[in-house]
Order: C-alpha cells, then sequence, then structure tokens
C-alpha cells in the first residue's frame, strides 16, 4: 500500500508468523533490518516520532528544528512529490496520539486486516493514560509513506500529532498557535473532541482558524482544506449512529444557520463555514472501561470494544485510502514536500514575530471590552460636555476660564469611570483610567485650537507677523543702502520679496481651501517667527515703556509733593 521513508529509513516490521500474515507487525525493539546499499550494510534507525515544532514553556514561544524537518521532507525520493499531510488537533488527553497510531497500522499494513492481532501492543507516536500531558509543539512521523492513487500519481503522506490544547500550562496564545500551524500546514485537520460538539469547541475552533487566517498573506474564499471533526465517546447512537453518515447529519444540524439564533452563534457557524472547503463529522463510541480504567493499558485489541475497533475499521481508510487521499493545496497550487518546508519556515516566523494580535481568554477580552466601554462613555460625556462650552457655534473664550471648565469635566468623567462596574480587577482597570485620561488631554488640546482660532488677534497672527518682516525688511534695506551696504540691501530685499509671496499664498489657499499642507507651512513659519523674534522684542518694549511709564509716573508725584511742601512754607 505504502512505500515508507528511503530506504536507508526503511525498517521491517517484526517477524511474520502464520498468525500475523492477516495483520500489519510492529517494530520489534530488538530487531533492525541490515539493508544493503552499494555494496555497504548499514544498520538504520527505526521510524519515530520527530518534533519539528519545539515548544518553550518559559517564554511560551515555539521554534522549528529546520535541520528535524528538512532531514525528512528533503529526502531525495520524496521531496517532489505532492503531499498529504493528515493532523489531529484538539484538546490534550483525549487520545489524539492513540488515534494516530492507528493510523500508522494502516499505512504499515498490506493487507486488509490491518488493525492488527489481539495482544499485540500499540507502539508509534507516544501516548498514555492519565490525565497529565503527553505531546508537546507538533511532531510528525520520520518515515513518510509513498502511496500510489487511483490515477496513478504518487504522493507524500505525513502524519502529525499535535500538543494538546488547554491543559494547565499553555496560554491561549500557545493553544492558537499550535493548532493554527497544524491547520495552515496541513491537508486534513482532524479536530478531536470528547462526547459531543459544545459551543466553546466552535468558538474555540473560530478562534484558532482566525489566527490562521491572520498569518496567510492574502485571504482566500476558504484558506483551508478538510476539516473532520471527530467525537469520541459518542453516547447517543439512538440519535445519531456511529460513523461518517450518523457524525454528517449531527454536524449537519449543530452548525446550521438559524434565523432565531443570536447573531454571535450565527456568525461562528458562518465563520468555520467560510474556512473550510470540505468539513465532515465521525461519530466514535467509547473504546470501553478497561481502556478507561486499567493503568497498564498498552493498547492491545483484546481490551478494546467490538464497537469501537468496527468504527475504527471504518474511520482510518476514510481518511488515509489512497482514494480518500486529499493532497495539500495553498492559493489553488498543489504544495511538494520541498514546498511545505519552505511553508514551515515562513509561517513559524510570523507567529514567532509581534505582528500579529495575542488571542487572549473569554475573561480578558470581557474584560477589555467592558473597560473600553468605559473609557468610551466618559469620553463622550467629556466631548459633548466641551461643545456646550467652546463648541463651533460658542464665541471665544478665555484660555484660564477653557482650562478651568477642562479641570472640573476630566474630575468629573473619571468618577464617571470609575463609578462603572467593570471586569478585570482594580490594577487592570487603571491602565484604562490612564488611557482615559490621555485621551482627554488629546481632545482638550484639539478644543484648544478651535478656540484659539476663533480669536480673532491669533487669526491674524500670521498676516500680521508676514506684514511686520516685510515692513522691518523694507527698513533695513532703505537704511542699508542708503550707506552703501548694498549686499546686505539685496538681501533684504530678498526676504522681503519671498514674505510677499507668502503672504500671496497664505492668502489664497485661506480664501480658495487648495494647498491646505502649504498653509500649514506657511503658518507654522510665521508662529517661529513670531514665538523667537516679534513676541520677545514686543515684550521688551513693552517693559521698558512700562518702566518709563512707572518712572515718569513716580517723578511726577515727586515734584507735586516737592511743589506743594514749597507753597506750604
Amino acid at each position: 500500500m505504502a512505500e515508507g521513508g528511503s530506504l536507508r529509513n526503511r525498517t521491517r516490521f517484526g517477524s511474520r508468523s502464520n498468525e500475523a500474515m492477516n495483520h500489519v507487525d510492529y517494530p520489534d525493539e530488538n530487531f533492525v533490518e541490515e539493508i544493503q546499499l552499494n555494496s555497504d550494510t548499514e544498520v538504520m534507525e527505526k521510524p519515530r516520532p520527530i518534533q519539528i515544532v519545539l515548544a518553550h514553556e518559559d517564554d511560551h514561544n515555539f521554534e522549528l528544528d529546520e535541520t528535524a524537518l528538512e532531514s525528512i521532507l528533503m529526502q531525495d525520493h520524496i521531496r517532489d512529490l505532492n503531499v498529504v499531510v493528515l493532523s489531529v488537533a484538539g484538546a490534550f488527553r483525549k487520545g489524539k496520539s492513540f488515534l494516530l497510531d492507528f493510523m500508522l497500522r494502516f499505512m504499515y499494513s498490506q493487507s486488509s486486516s490491518w488493525i492488527g492481532g489481539n495482544y499485540e501492543p500499540l507502539t508509534g507516536f507516544t501516548w498514555r493514560g492519565g490525565c497529565e500531558r503527553e505531546t508537546t509543539g507538533i511532531q510528525i512521523w520520520s518515515e513518510v509513506f509513498v502511496v500510489e492513487k487511483p490515477d496513478g500519481s504518487k504522493v507524500a503522506v505525513i502524519l502529525m500529532d499535535t500538543q494538546g490544547a488547554f491543559d494547565s500550562q499553555s496560554t491561549i496564545k500557545d493553544c492558537a498557535t499550535v493548532f493554527a500551524l497544524s491547520t495552515m500546514t496541513s491537508s486534513v485537520q482532524v479536530y478531536n473532541l470528547s462526547q459531543n460538539i459544545q459551543e466553546d469547541d466552535l468558538q474555540h475552533l473560530q478562534l484558532f482558524t482566525e489566527y490562521g487566517r491572520l498569518a496567510m498573506e492574502e485571504i482566500y474564499k476558504k484558506p483551508f482544506q478538510t476539516l473532520m471533526f471527530l467525537i469520541r465517546d459518542w453516547s447517543y447512537p439512538y440519535e445519531h449512529s456511529y460513523g461518517l453518515e450518523g457524525g454528517n447529519k449531527f454536524l449537519e444540524k449543530r452548525l446550521q444557520v438559524k434565523q432565531n439564533q443570536h447573531e454571535e452563534l450565527q456568525n461562528v457557524r458562518k465563520h468555520i463555514h467560510s474556512c473550510f472547503t470540505n468539513i465532515g463529522c465521525f461519530l466514535l463510541p467509547h473504546p470501553g472501561l478497561k481502556v478507561a480504567t486499567n493503568p497498564y493499558f498498552d493498547g492491545r485489541l483484546v481490551e478494546i470494544d467490538d464497537e469501537f475497533k468496527k468504527e475504527l475499521r471504518e474511520l482510518v481508510p476514510l481518511l488515509l485510502a489512497p482514494e480518500n487521499l486529499v493532497e495539500k493545496e495553498i492559493s489553488g497550487s498543489k504544495v511538494t514536500c520541498r514546498d511545505l518546508l519552505e511553508y514551515f519556515k515562513a509561517y513559524i516566523k510570523i507567529y514567532q514575530g509581534e505582528e500579529l494580535p495575542h488571542p487572549k481568554s473569554m475573561l480578558q477580552a470581557t474584560a477589555e471590552a467592558n473597560n473600553m466601554a468605559a473609557v468610551a462613555g466618559a469620553k463622550d460625556t467629556y466631548s459633548r460636555s466641551m461643545e456646550q462650552v467652546c463648541g463651533g457655534d460658542k464665541p471665544y473664550i478665555a484660555p484660564s476660564d477653557l482650562e478651568r471648565k477642562h479641570l472640573d469635566l476630566k474630575e468629573t468623567c473619571i468618577k464617571q469611570f470609575r463609578s462603572v462596574k467593570k471586569m478585570g480587577g482594580e490594577e487592570f482597570c487603571r491602565r484604562y483610567q490612564e488611557q482615559l485620561e490621555a485621551e482627554i488631554e488629546e481632545t482638550y488640546a484639539n478644543f484648544l485650537k478651535h478656540n484659539d482660532g476663533k480669536n480673532i488677534f491669533y487669526a491674524a497672527r500670521t498676516p500680521a507677523t508676514l506684514f511686520a518682516v516685510m515692513f522691518a525688511m523694507y527698513i533695513i534695506s532703505g537704511l542699508t543702502g542708503f550707506i552703501g551696504m548694498n549686499s546686505i540691501a539685496t538681501i533684504c530685499n530678498l526676504i522681503m520679496g519671498l514674505t510677499l509671496l507668502s503672504f500671496c499664498t497664505w492668502a489664497y489657499v485661506k480664501y480658495s481651501g487648495e494647498f491646505r499642507e502649504l498653509g500649514t507651512l506657511i503658518d507654522q513659519i510665521a508662529e517661529i517667527i513670531w514665538e523667537q523674534l516679534l513676541k520677545p522684542l514686543s515684550d521688551n518694549l513693552m517693559e521698558d515703556n512700562i518702566r518709563q511709564t512707572v518712572r515718569n509716573s513716580i517723578k511726577a508725584g515727586l515734584t507735586d509733593q516737592v511743589s506743594g511742601r514749597l507753597k506750604t512754607n
């Protein structure tokens, strides 16, 4: 059925007895066949799961083991073949690796009784019973299976195992990254669920697929290929029978969009339909109490219920039989093993960077929305109140009065923000209060500029400044020309001409509304001239005039007093 790996990586599976001829053989741990290649004998390593995406728990980041992945995908006999990638993803401790090992039996088998003998342990991807997670990151089987399809073409089949979601050591971002990476690189994603499809399962699927779609450079109508819901431990065969037919009927009901549904529920279902080209569902019974309660269970079929084995014989060929294989496509083009290596490199870089938003838990997302709504409400109160004070139809108000009103309203709005019941705790809410204060200050700055624009003297500052510069240049030009300093006079005339041109341009901009950027630039230059030159000069002149006036007043007062005394004497 399948050509596994290169000759260098090929391992015989056990010794075939008469009893074992009707089922797949398993890797004998004490036997590795020596293969003659080019007159050289080499003892090769058994196929095994290879970690290609490493999970770093300290900083919750992921790293691609390019060397390991390249050693698998760039083998001469497979690197240019179209690739089929079957991935199993879902919550942790739900039997993903256990299922993949039966898929390995199918891929290695040469007979119809691929499921194996009753007393053979299940080996391949590591798995065990218990409540603690086993797989981390992403693993693929080291042996790539070459399968001939009914049309005669050969494809490379890769089996992928993923870290279980929602364990005690993984963040929402970790879960989303693993699920998104496996979905983006696989042609068939098996979504492994327990007992039923809950609404939160669909919401998590929506979040994870959207996180994957964000990372893709171009968004196509349906960016992913096949999604298979696999419902383990199905307990309602009297409503929907085990297998694909019952599963698809159940899934059709679960994903149906109804008019009386809440918009949120409708959006989840529409999103899932928009992401995958094909969606199916398979209902699998419970494997039995011996499997669930025996701590020493090692996968022997004798301990598994017959109903489970019956449905398993239907499920695995449904996914991996040559006529059912789904080749990986991206942007409508078939992907080879060589291409898949490059896609892995590109995708992992995106998730290692900071370009994508971090997915959040439902509590955090709700708390953020709750606080943002409180910020928006308080800011709206501030803006409406300030409009009543200095809006577009209000006259100019003294800056000191405006600032006083601003401070009063700011305090009122902060009290309003604090009075709203919010989620997230004190520290979390304090960040949003600081954001509110910053936004209020920014809004106040805009109101201040708008108010200044109503001041006739402020509006006339630019033309007055330009006129003052022209007048000064005219006087200096005349004086320097009179005493023979013609070069300075020429420079002054040039500045005067440029200033006149700027004045005319500014007047045209204000009249027509065109070239607003140029008008703003002239205003800024005039502002600099006013602040750095004319205002200090006028302040000095005012101080001198006031000082002289005070002196004259004092002198006049003293003179009057002396005159009065002389007359008295």
